[in-house]
């Protein structure tokens, strides 16, 4: 007689409506959102279905409010899945998140899904805080509670263990170096994109675990707060919150980095997301010791300059959730677009590339004391803030110079001109610094001098003119700098940017520039870089007809020639290419002789 067949197991019983309403009210999230059937939606296995039946363990052992372990588990994914589920997402007041930012939330969701799929076993108790089911017996029925425990030491075995063979020698295997990585994100969205706004977007999905929000200065802590406030948050904001403290309301915690690695280890566990502003800053060896080393949360990475660095910032937040560079968030005018005005120094400052480079921890830079000495020459300063006055009088912008005393020599000068130009730097007293940045935003001040200060961190929409009058030789600096004009504005056509360089200079050149950093192939004086062209639209500089090959690449180059032949400026070429162009330029008045100039092309 055949065997009967083995019964398959019984599907796990769907939690009744009852049910599923009293895990919303315990958690504050929706296990099941408009328009979803209940059995797809919490289908066994599923990560909502994990959620819900853990909530519901929990309220069953008599828990107030969620632990821990499921706030860490599933707030963040259940929060994310409820804001994307609108239409439209928003935040409490109602600012609708545009694309680029919805991005950041979704691939956020995607990554925390598939790390939930991957760890979860399917049977509704994924995060282990569950009644674990009954384990089957092998026991008579009766008689289990009578199963004899054998000694660990008289446990039989079959087999021959090297490492109880000599426990001296025993070595357990490696743990593995970054087990936490799997919970550390990142996204790049550029400056005056709104990635302020894609981290309130974390703020709202997370409606019981708490948010610690980190940067790099303290002026910053008061900005992310006062957004905070401003976007409907104000009754979440809280003070630090220590180890033994706990509250289940979605705390929201703005500090600096600074204060982060001085209380390490001793931070509540109510935080269950971090969210790392500048995420480049965070790559110190201190912060990131703290960081890997805090392994409940999840941390969220956003930075302007990821790709400049994306080696660096992959160590330690390994996966980018989304993108929207400076290119991007141009074209599709989510900031300002960009032009570009190339001014040679001038003979007295000329030898810059004498000046060394300097490694850092994360790219390289001129040696800022010997280009100070290089630059601050009174001729020089007198110099530039005539040109400003000349060209842009009026027009409100920011200056980089090399060092404070020489913002503070620069802001003179450019006062002896008549302009409205202050100079800032770390040493300006708090107070007076808040003045000073004031007064520029009301239009009492014109142009604002620093050497660093206000290159991250700083917005101003009224910025219009960003002047490189110290040179740097990282893009990462570069595109901070650049960034602090790239906000739109009522009446800003555009963000110009001045770059002291001579206007044939090549992309191999140590001095970065906006063509360099964007990787265009020819430079026009005064013509949009990035961005769509509006034609008659406020524009406050001149455009140049003729046009400059400054790409280093040599197809790239050749192309140029053949394409703007009759457009290029030829005195500005060095001698052998100007032989080059007389040759293809004669080639095309004699067109038998276009195959044999081309050939000539070597750059």
């Amino acid at each position: 007689m055949a065997e009967p067949l083995p019964l398959a197991p019984a599907a796990t019983p769907l939690p009744t409506p009852a049910d599923i309403a009293r895990a919303e009210r315990f958690t504050r999230e929706r296990f099941v959102h408009e328009g979803e059937d209940p059995a797809v939606a919490l289908a066994p296995g599923s990560a909502r279905r994990r959620a819900l039946d853990d909530a519901l363990a929990e309220l069953a052992r008599g828990a107030e409010r969620p632990s821990t372990e499921w706030r860490r588990t599933f707030s963040l994914l259940l929060g994310l899945e409820r804001v994307l589920s609108e239409e439209e997402p928003r935040l409490v007041d109602g600012t609708l998140l545009s694309p680029h930012q919805v991005d950041a939330l979704s691939g956020t969701l995607t990554a925390l899904l598939a790390e939930a799929q991957r760890t979860g076993n399917g049977n509704g108790y994924g995060n282990g805080q569950g009644p674990l089911p009954p384990a089957a017996s092998s026991a008579m029925p009766g008689e289990e509670e009578f199963d004899e425990e054998v000694p660990d030491d008289e446990e039989p075995v079959d087999w021959e263990d090297p490492l109880l063979a000599d426990d001296e020698e025993a070595q357990l295997p490696e743990a593995p170096e970054d087990p936490n990585a799997h919970k550390r994100f990142w996204f790049e969205h550029a400056t005056g994109a709104g990635k302020s706004v894609a981290a309130l977007g974390f703020v709202e999905a997370s409606r019981t675990g708490g948010v610690l929000i980190l940067t790099h200065r303290r002026n910053l802590v008061d900005q992310f707060t006062g957004e905070l406030r401003d976007r409907g948050y104000r009754d979440r904001i809280t003070a630090p919150l220590m180890k033994g403290q706990d509250r289940a309301n979605g705390p929201v915690t703005v500090e600096t980095y600074q204060w982060f690695v001085r209380n390490a280890g001793q931070i509540s566990s109510a935080y269950t997301i971090v969210i790392c502003d500048e995420a480049h800053t965070a790559l110190g060896e201190k912060t990131s010791y703290a960081i890997r080393n805090w392994t409940g949360p999840i941390f969220i990475g956003m930075t302007a300059t990821g790709a400049l660095i994306a080696r660096h910032v992959t160590d330690l937040f390994p996966t980018q959730t989304s993108r929207f560079d400076l290119a991007q968030a141009a074209r599709r005018g989510v900031i300002s677009p960009l032009r570009c005005i190339r001014i040679p120094p001038g003979p007295g400052v000329r030898t810059i590339a004498k000046v060394p480079l300097r490694k850092g921890d994360v790219d390289v830079e001129f040696d800022q004391e010997m280009l100070a000495e290089l630059l601050d020459q009174l001729p020089f300063n007198l110099a530039i803030a005539n040109l400003y006055k000349t060209r842009f009088n009026g027009v409100p912008g920011v200056v980089y110079a090399a060092g404070v005393r020489h913002a503070y020599n620069v802001a003179h000068a450019f006062r002896d001109e008549g302009l409205k130009a202050m100079a800032v730097s770390g040493e300006t007293p708090k107070r007076e610094l808040a003045d000073i940045l004031a007064r520029y935003e009301r239009g009492d001040i014109d142009v604002l001098v620093n050497a660093q200060l206000l290159a991250e961190g700083w917005n101003s929409p009224r910025a219009t003119v960003c002047m490189h009058l110290a040179p740097t030789a990282s893009k990462r600096i570069y595109q901070q700098r650049v960034g602090r004009v790239t906000r739109r504005h009522p009446g800003k056509e555009s963000g110009i940017v001045i770059d002291f360089v001579h206007p044939a200079t090549k992309h191999d050149d140590p001095v970065v520039t906006l063509h360099s950093l964007l990787d265009r192939d020819v430079y026009r004086g005064g013509a949009i870089v990035v961005g769509p062209v509006r034609r008659g639209r406020g524009r406050r500089v001149r455009v140049e007809r003729r046009v400059l090959p400054v790409t280093s690449d040599e197809n790239r180059r050749i192309e140029v020639f053949e394409r703007e032949l009759w457009r290029i400026a030829v005195e500005h070429l060095d001698y052998g290419e100007q032989i080059q162009w007389a040759a293809l330029a004669g080639a095309r008045v004699n067109p038998s002789g276009w195959r044999r100039a081309r050939a000539m092309l070597h750059f």
